[in-house]
């Protein structure tokens, strides 16, 4: 995590108000904020430090039963738990030896309160560019963990140093159980006028759809943060961290570390209680009631417990036996003591809506809007990973339902889904997905995303060609060199909709021929390959039902077949070159238009520039003027010359400029698609292009597929130093500089330009996680991602998405820890754009945003003339299609694998369930969004999930699946409005068990039941 770059100074506050004189109740909250990942390894953070932090912190509490502590990042503390925690800490209790006291165990510190998990996730994620998706991944994980391991459940959240705060996260929390919400990081005028009128607690509805059924009660830190105090007045070292700082590569052997503060002595306790009793007062003085929430810890903290508690207890038992000349009382405590007070005021809160808490600035030239985009391919694998997961558990759960005692081993499965789990949930720490670790440590994270992503394809090749009596190592004959080479390809819809798609496959030959199960041909496409001169692209049509796959039989050969209809032969399209055109010579534009044409669209290309000119969407008639093109942002680099941009930060020293001086163009008609290629060359007389849009527009007259998304990859880089590059999409629509992007993918943000003193144009960049667009009073212009980006409108009618980045900078703290960015890769992301009427548009592009995280799941077996067959296990069937209403997205269908009924530590290491399936399903739409689609949906489970098995039991759960909803109470909080939290009635309908209704935005999380024959 970055530190703030402010410096704060203690001030004596004589006049603060307080309760009828009484003192200042303190919470004096233990904690060490662990980054998992930032400039150290997992590995190396585990051996310098955080091992030891929770070893002495568990000895330590042991020792006094006033003592707490509060842990937040599970993947730590499982590393810790599985490897290093001894077999007595696991235990119920040991007796020490020659003495009447005894050691206590984890398990009994966790019951008694004194250790307290917060938050609970695998990490401590960002907020501004992670995926609803993985939120709950990682959340869902470490409960599991916490309530499997101990019984408990987590009820409080700690975001203390995710770069701002989304809406969606206090909706989620909410969904969990969670009685209240901790942040941190807001801008920093806002915070400012928060604390000035003491409005940093609040009663949060994060949901414009949800309000008050999913509110929570929201504590903002104030501006000394998550960290105590540094500044001594009477010495020039680090306040109250005593155990020091923690040193790399390994511990000091003598145990003395650097910057350890001044022990408490007799000469140091008094100004010591001075220096804390002033900063809490300072701090009393921004927020309402009469207690204080005073975190003790940092970053890297507690790693030598014994010598933090045993100087601060001495100086907390001074202050209390000094309370009346302090003003202050202290104690140790958890954060559910804390809030517990806070609840206990009964005071009337204020009402947040649904705006959420980004983007998020330390001064006026320090956006933290640069890490939008920062690191472009770990944000793509990591997305990949995501979808590669989704579909691995959702094909992991059919295969138990439907071949329990299959040859695929269910603990091998498991284990190659934990994996995965893990591998996804690591990289959301918020300085993993955000791209603002070390090179190391991206690096690290790439290596675990991509074995655990091997690890998934070999399971999913194992339940799709095991089950099946696809005797493939067999019954192939040794293969014709004259004959044309066959592969066949398995093909997995994860989504619970049907869909007709085009999918694409990477071939070696220029010739093909592909076929379904019935041996009829299949329409396909091949040619040249844009990413490859020796490749070429294959595109098939396939329709999937929900949750189904099909197989494929491709032939490959040198030469085509003599007539196409007969052997299915696939097109074979060729590509239309146009000469290049310089910048320089676009003095008349607009001449010579040539239009490509689809079911939905009329693209018109501007051969004078080699841009696209205009679309017209054919449904409304209407044509807006639409250009693409590559621009630039130069970055300074030497701090002497003014603000930089890093990992974190864009500064904008002034407007972007064009990034290339000419453009080449090819178009390749098809029968499936068409494709637009544009290549930007930097220089005119440059070989080599540097940045290239390819368009596919999907040319399936009369068939299914769907025809609006338009299918744009690009590739850019490497790029010069210190260049931020921008796909800038204009056009002619009215929308002001408005625009909407998505919160983590769960709902749509209003974005209004702001003026600012300094720095505007960094400071109306927006997190793109899924979806932007902007929009008049006809028309919508909408972009979706694969991956999460940076996003601007700065003139009307225009969106800007930042694609990538590459920065050096010469400021210290940057050069010593390595954080410059200097980001030499060529990136591929993909986004696909639409145009249409609001109507049409806002019926789609949630859908369009969907499939393109979950496209389907290719697997293909590259053995020559393996033997097809349709035979399948005796009593098998082939499953029915899964498939929900339009306007119901199947958010989650898994075996987590952890035992919900074993609590307390009764079994340390219980047998994983593998019969309770963990089912999810969201309504993408909000509450008058589109007339029909956002009404509540009302759905009977057993008929849904039909296609899988036979449903015998559904149980409502909380969000990450560890309480009962029946039994789930969450604290009330008064607000202004007079509405409070009310539970909303989960009464199905009649006296069907399994019908239920989910309403707009909401998420419904279930247990279900399948019959035993089943499983």
């Amino acid at each position: 995590m970055r530190l703030l770059p402010v410096m704060f100074y203690l001030i004596s506050y004589s006049n603060v108000l307080t309760y009828a004189n009484e003192p200042i109740q303190t919470f004096v909250i233990p904690h060490s904020h662990m980054d998992v990942g930032w400039v150290y390894t997992i590995q190396e953070s585990m051996h310098a430090y955080a091992a030891n932090v929770y070893t002495s912190v568990t000895e330590e509490l042991s020792k006094d039963k006033n003592r707490r502590f509060i842990a937040v990042e599970q993947e730590f503390f499982r590393l810790w738990w599985d490897d290093v925690a001894s077999v007595s800490q696991k235990k119920q209790v040991r007796p020490w030896h020659n003495s009447w006291k005894c050691q206590y165990t984890v398990l009994q510190l966790v019951k008694e309160g004194r250790l307290e998990f917060v938050l609970g996730g695998q990490v401590m994620p960002d907020e501004a560019v992670t995926d609803i998706d993985d939120l709950l991944l990682q959340m869902t994980e470490g409960h599991g963990f916490i309530f499997q391991t101990f019984g408990v459940r987590p009820r409080f959240s700690w975001g203390v140093d995710p770069f701002g705060a989304s809406a969606a996260t206090p909706v989620l929390f909410a969904l969990s159980g969670f009685h209240a919400h901790l942040v941190s990081r807001v801008d920093y005028d806002l915070k400012d006028a928060m604390q000035k009128t003491k409005k940093l607690q609040f009663v949060w509805r994060g949901s414009a759809s949800l309000q008050e059924q999913q509110q929570i009660f929201t504590h903002t830190m104030d501006q000394f943060s998550y960290c105590t105090p540094s500044y001594l007045p009477f010495s020039n070292r680090s306040g109250f961290y005593w155990n020091g700082v923690a040193m790399f590569p390994d511990p000091p052997k003598d145990g003395v570390y650097p910057n350890m503060s001044l022990p408490v002595t007799k000469q140091t306790l008094h100004a010591y209680a001075s220096t804390m009793a002033d900063n809490i007062k300072q701090r009393a003085g921004w927020f309402r009631t009469n207690h204080v929430l005073w975190p003790w810890g940092c970053d890297k903290q507690f790693y030598n417990s014994s010598v933090q508690f045993a100087n601060m207890d001495p100086l907390m038992d001074y202050i209390n036996q000094n309370s009346k000349d302090f003003g202050v009382t202290v104690q140790y405590a958890t954060l559910s003591e804390y809030f517990q007070a806070v609840h206990n005021s009964q005071l009337v809160w204020d009402v947040r809506d649904s705006e959420d808490f980004l983007p998020y600035s330390t001064d006026s030239h320090q956006a933290w809007t640069g890490f939008y985009a920062s690191r472009n391919i770990l944000k793509g694998v990591a997305r990949r990973a995501s979808a590669q997961l989704h579909a691995a558990e959702t094909l992991f759960t059919l295969y138990r339902i439907n071949y329990p005692d299959g040859p695929v081993a269910k603990d091998w499965a498991l284990a190659k889904l934990r994996a995965l789990r893990w591998a996804v949930s690591e990289v959301q720490h918020h300085d993993g997905i955000t791209g603002t670790e070390s090179p190391k440590v991206a690096d690290m994270y790439l290596q675990h995303l991509t074995r655990a992503m091997m690890g998934g394809k070999e399971l999913l090749a194992a339940i799709f060609l095991l089950p099946h009596n696809i005797d493939i190592f067999s019954s192939h004959k040794k293969a014709d060199a004259h004959q044309a080479l066959e592969r066949h390809l398995i093909v997995y819809n994860p989504l619970a909709w049907n869909i007709s798609t085009v999918v694409n496959v990477t071939a070696n030959f220029p010739c093909a021929s592909v076929f379904d199960e019935s041996r009829q041909p299949v329409p396909t496409q091949i040619q040249r390959s844009a990413a490859s001169n020796v490749t070429y692209d294959l595109f098939i049509l396939a329709e999937l039902g929900g949750l189904q796959h099909r197989k494929y039989l491709m032939k490959f050969s040198e030469k085509p077949c003599p007539w196409r209809p007969k052997c299915g032969g696939a097109f074979e399209a060729r590509a239309v070159p146009f000469e290049r055109r310089s910048v320089r010579d676009w003095r008349k534009v607009g001449r010579r238009l040539l239009p490509v044409l689809s079911d939905c669209y009329k693209l018109m290309i501007d051969q004078d520039t080699n841009l696209l000119h205009s679309i017209t969407h054919l449904q409304d008639k209407r044509r807006v003027r639409v250009t693409q093109d590559f621009w630039e942002y130069r970055a300074n680099g030497d701090v002497k010359a003014g603000p930089i941009s890093d990992n974190y930060i864009f500064s904008a020293n002034a407007s972007a400029v064009r990034a290339y001086e000419a453009v080449r163009m090819e178009i390749i008609p098809g029968e499936i698609v068409t494709e637009i290629r544009q290549y930007f060359y930097r220089k005119e007389s440059d070989e080599d292009y540097v940045f290239s849009i390819v368009t596919r527009v999907p040319e399936c007259f009369g068939s299914k597929v769907r025809c609006h998304g338009l299918e744009q990859t690009y590739s850019l880089g490497p790029l010069a130093v210190n260049a931020e590059v921008v796909l800038r999409t204009g056009s002619s629509l009215k929308s002001g500089r408005t625009l909407y992007t998505d919160d983590n993918g769960y709902q749509m943000m209003k974005r209004t330009r702001k003026e600012f003193a300094n720095n505007t144009i960094a400071r109306n960049y927006f997190p793109m996680v899924r979806t932007a667009y902007i929009e008049d009073g006809l028309s919508r212009l909408v972009l979706v991602g694969d991956r999460a980006h940076g996003v601007s409108s700065q003139v009307g009618g225009q969106l800007e998405v930042m694609l990538h980045r590459r920065l050096w900078n010469n400021l210290p703290w940057n050069l010593g820890y390595n954080l410059t960015l200097n980001d030499s890769s060529v990136v591929r992301p993909t986004l696909r754009m639409m145009l249409a009427s609001k109507g049409v548009a806002s019926k789609i592009y949630q859908r369009e945003a969907v499939e393109l995280q979950h496209r389907p799941v290719v697997v293909s077996i590259d053995l020559p003339q393996m033997h097809w067959t349709e035979k399948a296990h005796e009593g098998s069937r082939r499953a029915s299609a899964v498939v929900l209403p339009p306007n119901l997205h199947l958010l989650t269908l898994s075996i987590p694998g952890w035992n919900y009924s074993v609590h307390s530590g009764e079994n340390a290491q219980p047998e994983p369930d593998y019969d309770r399936v963990l089912l999810r399903i969201m309504h993408l739409f909000e509450e008058g969004e589109d007339p029909e689609l956002s009404k509540p949906v009302t759905i009977n489970l057993k008929d849904v999930l039909w296609g899988m098995g036979e449903v015998s039991a559904i149980e409502e759960r909380s969000l990450t699946g560890t309480w009962d909803v029946g039994s789930l109470q969450r604290w009330t909080w008064k607000t202004a409005d007079g509405k409070a939290g009310k539970k909303k009635s989960r009464r199905r309908f009649g006296d069907d068990p399994f019908s239920v209704t989910i309403s707009a935005k909401e998420i419904r999380t279930f247990f279900v039941s399948f019959d035993s024959r089943n499983l």
